[in-house]
């Protein structure tokens, strides 16, 4: 992971985005501290299934009742 202040960046931005596309992630601050991350776009995303969580997630029957500390 490469670190370059703002003024860096500026100059090389073309050589640091053909190093994000070679996989690496670059790391850009101001003051010392980093305010921004290079990575490269993903566009492999999965598709999201309805129900391939089913059985995951349990909800008991009570989850709505009021909490014993607000009973008056």
């Amino acid at each position: 992971m490469a670190k370059f202040n703002i003024h860096e960046s500026k100059t090389h931005f073309s050589s640091l985005i053909e190093r994000v596309l070679t996989g690496e992630e670059i790391i850009i601050s101001k003051a010392g501290k980093p305010v921004a991350r290079l990575v490269p776009y993903v566009t492999n995303i999965s598709e999201r299934v309805p129900g391939m969580d089913e059985g995951k997630v349990i909800i008991n029957p009570d989850f709505d009742d009021p909490l014993p500390e607000f009973d008056q």
